[in-house]
């Protein structure tokens, strides 16, 4: 008898680790709150401002802080030339254990985006490649690099109101080669011509999982250009 329960024990509790590693938050709607900002500074020269803070849960449970800056240079009204810097401060566990340290990471990234129209429809084209810097307190510092392309579409339903999609995929320049896919969708509303709101829903693939995310994003873009004086 005492071996029964001995062996039932041992079942039990491989079970509840099986459980617990298995709890990656994948069952689970995450949300994510996003600003991003252009800020015109000269004709040829603008500075990419943008922050998110990512959950695995709505409005709790912190997955991910993303601070991201860059120097944009306008080649045309069509076309954009990035050199920027990232921060990201990662949480990979869901739930979270008490006292555990944050993966960070320092990220450089260039990038070059081409838009063009078809009729009312709008295409935006990024493509993308980073320099990751990452320390991580359970696997140590490592370095990686991966290239990105993202391909959006805007349509206006009204002046006001506007649909937005895009998919964006990842390629690691190492092994695993496949990172991630975003597929998004979003409506949006123009407040003004400067700034603009947008939510919407988020399927992020990895290998082996999929994540839904809710996303409220807003831009907000200035022109600190001097404005030529008027004659009195």
């Amino acid at each position: 008898m005492r071996k029964k329960i001995a062996v039932c024990l041992v079942v039990l509790c491989s079970i509840s680790s099986i459980i617990t590693a298995q709890e990656t938050g994948e069952d689970d709607l995450g949300f994510w709150a996003m600003y991003f900002g252009t800020n015109r500074v000269t004709d040829d020269l603008s500075i990419h401002t943008e922050a998110q803070f990512r959950y695995y849960e709505v409005g709790s449970n912190f997955n991910q802080m993303l601070l991201r800056t860059g120097l944009n240079y306008h080649l045309s009204e069509k076309a954009i030339a990035t050199l920027g810097y990232g921060y990201i401060e990662t949480d990979p566990t869901f739930p979270e254990p008490d006292g555990e340290s944050n993966t960070t990471e320092h990220r450089i990234f260039q990038q070059f985006v081409l838009n063009n129209s078809l009729g009312k429809f709008k295409f935006s084209h990024r493509y993308r490649i980073e320099q990751r810097f990452i320390s991580s307190p359970v696997t140590g510092d490592d370095t990686q690099h991966r290239a990105r392309y993202l391909l959006r579409v805007t349509y206006p339903i009204s002046e006001s109101w506007f649909l937005s999609a895009y998919d964006e995929i990842f390629i690691n320049l190492q092994e695993p080669l496949f990172g991630q896919n975003r597929l998004y969708g979003a409506v949006g509303y123009v407040i003004n011509k400067n700034v603009n709101v947008q939510f919407g829903y988020l399927k992020n693939h990895f290998t082996g999982a999929n994540f839904d995310r809710l996303q409220l994003g807003v831009t907000w873009n200035t022109d600190l250009r001097k404005k030529p004086e008027t004659a009195n």
